[in-house]
């Protein structure tokens, strides 16, 4: 008897000793912190694809050439609706990446009025913002626009609008749209509108009218990519016409 059980405990021992020796491997292998080869999945935390991500661009100040100022203050007598009130400062500057430039200087511009009352159609991108006589584009009466093609696409930061600063006058229905296409058929965004009673038929507008600066009106392109600029106003307070000394765009090319 004494021998049976001796016996039966010798196997017992050698088959717990048979499972250990199995087990101890395999939690070995399966051990994330074993001292050999590392995993090819990525630990918990790690982000792949901000690793691989480029580092955000370098931020500056947009650096905006202003002309000389033709007038000061504002006119007490200027009736409009939405009329935003004067800044009393200097405007606060708009940041973008290092290397953005004003990408529509000396670029191609069309007009809904091809013939204009005084001077030439190419002016409005000819980087000359000052409001004397023989710098600024007058366009007939109503609704009018302007277009400019940039060539190519663009990640657009800020556009600045200079219609006519020598005076204090406002501008009605100022629609500022980006597509990709000449036409505006295709990919048709609008990044400014005070048209309040869509009178222009694009749309009722939300923004504020303003009264024309040296400083001219700057709107937040908010990164928008786009090759075309398109540039609506319908008269302004002391009359009909339409009027563009410059227009600027300040981006840079879509790699």
């Amino acid at each position: 008897m004494k021998k049976n059980f001796g016996s039966i405990a010798k196997v017992c021992v050698l088959v717990f000793l048979a499972i250990f020796l199995c087990f101890v491997p395999a939690c070995k292998k399966s051990s994330p912190q074993s001292g050999g080869e590392s995993s090819d999945k990525p630990s918990a935390g790690t982000d792949t694809n901000l690793a691989e991500s480029d580092p955000p661009a370098e931020m500056v100040p947009i650096e905006i050439e202003l002309p000389k100022p033709m007038f000061v203050g504002t006119p007490q007598d200027t009736k409009v609706d939405n009329l935003e009130k004067p800044l009393g400062k200097d405007r606060p500057p708009l940041l973008a990446p290092v290397g953005t430039t004003n990408v529509a200087l000396e670029k191609p511009v069309s007009s809904s009025d091809e013939e204009p009352i005084i001077g030439e159609i190419e002016m409005i991108t000819d980087g000359d913002k000052e409001a004397a006589d023989g710098s600024y584009v007058e366009l007939a009466p109503l609704l009018q626009h302007v277009t400019i093609d940039l060539e190519a696409m663009h990640e657009i930061y800020a556009i600045v609008i200079w219609h006519f600063h020598k005076q204090a006058v406002v501008y009605f229905d100022v629609v500022v749209q980006v597509a990709d296409d000449p036409d505006f058929i295709t990919n048709v965004r609008t990044l400014f509108n005070n048209d309040i009673d869509n009178s222009a038929g694009i749309g009722v507008g939300e923004d504020m009218h303003y009264t024309e600066t040296n400083e001219g009106k700057l709107i937040d392109a908010k990164s928008v990519k786009a090759r075309y600029v398109r540039l609506y106003s319908n008269g302004n307070t002391g009359n009909d016409l339409n009027h563009y000394i410059e227009v600027a765009v300040y981006g840079k090319p879509v790699e």
